[in-house]
């Protein structure tokens, strides 16, 4: 803990590993459990920061690779740093540009000194050491910052995940005795794969560099999910107690109560803009795709349990209108609704913690959007 960063638990569940928190950063205190809104290029897809803080986001999340390639860092260290560069007052963390080491598979050449990039944009060659990253990230200047790691597919072997997990930590290191600002708060992520006994020892290492936060990575990228909840119960007693979790790339409602419920503090994912843009949502009552001929004359709103713009404003007949023109109108809508979703899913699970009633809203909501019971 720091003077510019905090976190306070306010209540434990008794029934599970659940946590609401208070997490204070130099731009504001974020409640927790949260969803962090994803605006990977400085922007959340459609929609306006106005209408991003409207709906609640208390924190959104950028992308360290992405924002060097354009603008390039320089350019908005220039304008004040990405708060102001994308009139964003509220926290801001970036990632490492680390999970591109994992989904630019084709693209990339990992050494010991770092990750040696092919532009997606142009094919130009790019080399990232944790020392770039740090450098690119301080001056993009975020509340939190991710250190540089590299993230294993699914299915990779034991001696591979093994290498991998210990050079993110030889990476983290050089990442900690690089970070200069105070003002930004490091996160470690711990790597390890599928396997429990390399997950173990990540957590019980990137630990020692730790100061108010600690991220799982390398999980959302394709195992099934029971083997994702096996890897978050055998972490959980390896966090550090008053540290916000933050477990990344995760945003289905599913994935998003089972890791409160594994004490999990923070999530982001771009899935509610990218579903959106394709012409679904997530509605009370499941996903509803709205380009479907079902909806062509239905006027109903999306969802009469919603209070969002979308839905108090318009029919699942106009959104499909929208959709199948290619209208950007539609993409927002949806954007709209979709972030208020999960906003207002968070939210409810953090009131739920405070009321000692989790397990019986998590049965509540399966019931609901899933059909099943729990």
């Amino acid at each position: 803990m720091t003077n510019n960063f905090s976190f306070k638990i306010i209540k434990e569940d008794g029934a599970s590993h659940a946590r609401r928190g208070l997490f204070h950063t130099p731009h504001g205190d974020i409640e927790t459990p949260i969803f962090m809104p994803v605006g990977t290029l400085a922007t959340v897809k459609s929609l306006m920061p106005s209408t991003v803080e409207e709906l609640g986001a208390q924190i959104i999340l950028s992308n360290t690779y992405h924002l060097y390639l354009r603008p390039g860092e320089d350019i908005v260290q220039k304008a004040g740093g990405l708060h102001r560069f994308m009139n964003w007052n509220k926290p801001i963390l970036t990632d490492s540009g680390g999970f591109q080491v994992f989904s630019l598979g084709s693209l990339r050449k990992i050494t010991e000194e770092g990750v040696q990039f092919a532009s997606h944009i142009d094919g130009s060659r790019h080399l990232f050491t944790p020392e770039k990253v740090m450098d690119i990230e301080e001056k993009l200047g975020a509340d939190i910052i991710m250190a540089f790691d590299e993230c294993t597919d699914y299915g990779s072997k034991y001696e591979y995940a093994k290498h991998a997990y210990l050079r993110t930590l030889r990476w983290l290191e050089r990442c900690a005795n690089s970070k200069k600002n105070d003002m930004q708060m490091l996160f470690p992520i711990i790597q390890g794969n599928m396997f429990e006994d390399l997950r173990i020892e990540s957590a019980i290492e990137s630990v020692k560099c730790a100061k108010c936060g600690i991220a799982v990575g390398g999980l959302s990228v394709g195992e099934p999910k029971e083997v994702m909840y096996r890897m978050l119960d055998v972490l959980e007693p390896h966090y550090p107690r008053e540290m916000p979790r933050y477990l990344m790339g995760v945003g289905t409602p599913d994935y998003i109560i089972e890791g409160v419920m594994r004490g999990i503090d923070m999530f982001d994912c771009v899935l509610p803009t990218r579903i959106a843009r394709n012409g679904t949502a997530m509605t009370s009552k499941g996903k509803v795709v709205v380009r479907n001929a079902l909806y062509k004359e239905d006027f109903t709103p999306l969802d009469d349990e919603c209070d969002c713009y979308c839905c108090r404003n318009f029919t699942k007949a106009y959104l499909r209108h929208l959709v199948n023109s290619g209208e950007i109108l539609g993409a927002t809508l949806l954007s709209i609704h979709n972030i208020n979703f999960l906003l207002k899913l968070v939210k409810n699970i953090r009131e739920a913690i405070s009321a000692d009633s989790l397990k019986e809203f998590r049965e509540e909501f399966y019931a609901k959007y899933y059909g099943v019971r729990v």
